[in-house]
C-alpha cells in the first residue's frame, strides 16, 4: 500500500504569515509580563471611528442583516464602492464589476485564482507583502521576483520588469503605496509601468489599500486613471481596513472585468458566501461618511513617521529611505550585520531580529518575510511613547 501525505503538498508548502507570527510572539511575551514593544503589526492603533461603530450597532438590530445576502456583496455597498472610486480615483466603475470579500487577503487570493493557471508566471516587485507569493503559489503559478533596494527607494523600473518578462508572464502585482516599504510610485512611473503592461498584454493586479496614507506631498496614482485602456486586463484590490482602522471588520473588495469578477464570485459563493452583513453596513457608513477622521489619523502617522526615521537614521550602519506612504519604515540593516552585539553576531536580518527581541525586547519583522535578507520592517502604527521607547532600545542595543 502506497503511503499518502496527511496534508496536501499545496497547503503543506504554505508558510505562516511572518508579520502575524511576529505580532503573536510579541503579544505572548507581553502576556507573560515582558515589557515587549512590537513593531510588527500592520494595523492602525486607533479605534474605528464612532459613526461607523454606531452604524454597525444599528445594523445588528435589523433582522435583514441576520440572513444570507448576495455572495457578491450588498448592492448598497457595491454602489458605495463605485461612488468612492469616482471620488478618490477619478474614474467610473459599474457596481456589477465589484465583488465584496472577507478582507483584502481574500481579494488578493481570488484575484490570482481567477486568472492564473499552472505554468503562468507573475512578476512580483520586491520587497513585497508576505501573502502575495503564497497566494500565487496556491494557484500553481510561479512567482518571479524583481528586487529594488534602498538605493532605488524600493521602486522597480520598467527596464527591470522587461528583463523579467518571458512568454509565460501572465500578470504583474503592483502595490503603491507599498507594504512593506512605504514607497510610492510617481504618476509618471505608474503610467510607464501601466503602458508597459498594456503593450505586452500583461494583467495588472493593483493593491490600493493604502491609498489615503500619504506624506511629504506624495500622490496616489490609480493605474487605471493614467492608463484607462488597461481596464480589460486590470484587477483593483482595496478595502476599508487601513484607511478607517477597520482591520478586524474584514471587508475588502476587488474590481475588474465582468468575466473575471463573475468567476471570482462563483468561487466565493462556495468558499465563504457573503461577508458578514453588519460589517458590510459598517463599510457603507465608512465610505459615505467622509475622510475627516482619516485625516486626523494620517497626521498622527506622519508625526510618528518622522520620529521613527530620525531615530533610525541615528543608528550607525542603518540606511533608511524616507517612506512617503502607508505606515512602515524599511531600513537596510546590512551595515549592522557581522557586528558584535552583546557577544552575539547576526549574519542575516532574521538573526538580527531575534537578537533585538531577546536583548532589547523589541519585535521587528526581518526582511526575509518580504524578499531578500538585509532589511527590516517597522510599523509606526503604535503610540508615540511606545515608538520612541522601542526605537530607543534598538539604538542603545546596537550602540553597545
Amino acid at each position: 500500500m502506497t503511503s499518502k501525505n496527511r496534508v496536501s503538498a499545496r497547503l503543506g508548502a504554505i508558510a505562516p504569515s511572518a508579520t502575524l507570527a511576529v505580532d503573536a510572539k510579541a503579544k505572548a511575551l507581553k502576556a507573560d509580563g515582558r515589557p515587549v514593544i512590537g513593531f510588527g503589526a500592520g494595523e492602525p492603533d486607533f479605534p474605528t471611528p464612532q459613526f461607523i461603530v454606531d452604524a454597525a450597532v444599528e445594523a445588528a438590530r435589523d433582522p435583514r442583516n441576520h440572513r444570507y445576502t448576495p455572495a457578491s456583496g450588498l448592492p448598497e455597498l457595491r454602489q458605495a464602492i463605485a461612488d468612492k472610486t469616482k471620488r478618490d480615483s477619478g474614474y467610473e466603475i459599474d457596481p456589477a464589476t465589484t465583488l465584496v470579500t472577507n478582507g483584502g487577503k481574500q481579494a488578493v487570493f481570488q484575484a490570482f485564482a481567477a486568472i492564473l493557471d499552472p505554468g503562468d508566471e507573475v512578476i512580483l516587485p520586491a520587497p513585497y507583502w508576505t501573502t502575495y507569493p503564497e497566494a500565487i503559489g496556491l494557484t500553481g503559478a510561479t512567482t518571479v521576483e524583481v528586487f529594488a533596494g534602498a538605493d532605488q527607494d524600493y521602486l522597480v523600473t520598467v527596464d527591470q520588469l522587461e528583463a523579467a518578462r518571458t512568454d509565460a508572464t501572465k500578470a504583474l502585482l503592483f502595490c503603491s503605496p507599498s507594504n512593506p516599504t512605504g514607497a510610492v510610485y510617481s504618476p509618471e512611473q505608474t503610467k510607464a509601468i501601466g503602458e508597459w503592461a498594456l503593450e505586452h498584454g500583461i494583467w495588472v493586479i493593483t493593491d490600493e489599500i493604502y491609498e489615503h496614507l500619504l506624506y511629504d506631498g506624495a500622490q496616489f496614482t490609480p493605474v487605471l486613471s493614467v492608463v484607462p485602456d488597461l481596464a480589460d486586463t486590470c484587477i483593483v484590490l482595496n478595502g476599508v481596513a487601513k484607511t478607517y482602522a477597520m482591520t478586524g471588520w474584514r471587508v475588502g473588495w476587488m474590481v475588474g472585468p465582468q468575466d473575471v469578477i463573475k468567476a471570482a464570485t462563483n468561487f466565493q459563493s462556495h468558499l465563504t458566501s457573503n461577508v458578514a452583513n453588519v460589517s458590510q453596513r459598517a463599510a457603507i457608513a465608512a465610505l459615505e461618511g467622509g475622510l475627516e477622521e482619516v485625516a486626523q489619523m494620517r497626521d498622527a502617522f506622519d508625526r510618528r513617521r518622522r520620529t521613527m526615521v530620525e531615530m533610525l537614521r541615528a543608528i550607525d550602519g542603518l540606511e533608511v529611505p524616507t517612506p512617503t506612504g502607508a505606515f512602515y519604515a524599511y531600513p537596510s540593516v546590512e551595515g549592522v550585520l557581522g557586528r558584535d552585539i552583546k557577544g552575539r553576531v547576526a549574519t542575516t536580518s532574521a538573526e538580527l531580529a531575534t537578537i533585538i527581541l531577546e536583548e532589547a525586547e523589541v519585535a521587528i519583522v526581518p526582511g526575509e518575510a518580504f524578499g531578500p535578507s538585509g532589511y527590516a520592517r517597522l510599523s509606526y502604527a503604535l503610540g508615540d511613547d511606545d515608538l520612541a521607547e522601542g526605537v530607543g532600545r534598538i539604538q542603545e542595543l546596537l550602540a553597545s
